[in-house]
């Protein structure tokens, strides 16, 4: 087929090589523009844009879509269907009826469960058993558009987000090749979505990271592993008459007695902290501006002594 690509995220780019590698003719791929990054602030190109050039495929970096010129440039690309994955702007009409057969995006859960933005860390949050891939065809709804394939991976107790985004992007890449040839031959028939069972995957903040003791010690152990590695997880810690920041990197479930927040040391030398059901030993941490360390190490450098009672939040956290 002749396509183009859609995509700016890591998560897009082992799709974008399989789609290369399957023989596909992408007569252009699209992405956010560089951005400056770093200390020094110089531009940088996204992960689908590093590929593209070691493709050596042609590459557009509109700021909008939404504009008549950028409209007529992509009908003119006369395409057969569009691969969109974790591209970051919206589709206007215009570029959703330029393919024959479509926009096709790759969305990382199972349909209609988790439509919008953090679908893979909404998915350990809330506990869910499994999660999966999804590819449609994109209508000018947030991810309401009609099935065409779908396959599920569960999600095990080790797991964090970002194991389980490596594993579906994989997934979805082996998935697009499918899903094209399956378009392509007739042997797909796109499904409307059930009414049944939608839930959104609301946006990730920071501030969502903050760990409130008096919450059940289970779904914080939760939250550590999926907003890992970003947001990332915290709590303050007092140190020498100063509140500091610590970053919870891993933690485990356990037994734990006293009120919520309250300290004490295992056996192990891992500090354990009491939750409002629970509790949650800390496995590793990390301060502002060090490196990441086993907790028993840790508290080799940071006094957080058996009967510390840690505060909450200022802002009560709600379960999502």
């Amino acid at each position: 087929m002749k396509i183009a690509f859609l995509g700016t995220s890591a998560f897009a780019v082992p799709a974008l090589r399989a789609l290369a590698e399957a023989g596909h003719d992408i007569a252009c791929v699209y992405t956010r523009a560089p951005k400056p990054a770093g200390r020094g602030q110089q531009e940088r190109k996204t992960p689908v844009h590093q590929l593209a050039d070691e493709l050596g495929l042609p590459v557009c970096t509109p700021r909008t879509l939404k504009t008549e010129q950028e409209a007529e440039a992509f009908k003119a690309l006369d395409l057969d269907a569009a691969v969109v994955v974790s591209y970051g702007h919206i589709l206007p009409r215009s570029f959703l009826d330029a393919p024959v057969l479509g926009c096709i995006n790759i969305h990382g859960s199972l349909l209609p469960r988790w439509r919008g933005a953090a679908p893979i860390h909404r998915a350990i949050l809330a506990g869910d058993a499994e999660t999966g891939v999804t590819t449609m065809r994109m209508d000018e709804g947030l991810d309401t558009g009609p099935m065409l394939l779908a396959e599920s991976t569960p999600i095990s107790a080790a797991d964090t987000a970002e194991s389980v985004h490596d594993r579906l992007a994989d997934l979805g890449a082996r998935m697009i090749v499918s899903t094209l040839d399956g378009l392509l031959r007739r042997s797909i028939e796109p499904v409307h979505q059930p009414v049944e069972g939608v839930t959104y995957a609301h946006k990730l903040g920071k501030e969502e990271g903050v760990l409130d003791w008096r919450r059940p010690a289970a779904e914080l152990e939760r939250k550590v592993r999926a907003f890992h590695p970003w947001p990332g997880t915290s709590f303050e810690a007092p140190r020498e008459g100063v509140v500091e920041r610590i970053k919870v990197l891993a933690a485990a479930l356990t037994l734990a007695g006293g009120p919520p927040g309250s300290v004490t040391i295992a056996r192990d030398g891992f500090p354990v902290v009491t939750c409002g059901v629970g509790g949650l030993k800390l496995l590793k941490l990390q301060r502002p501006g060090k490196s990441a360390q086993p907790a028993d190490a840790f508290l080799r450098g940071f006094s957080l002594e058996a009967g510390t009672v840690l505060a909450p939040p200022a802002v009560a956290t709600l379960p999502t």
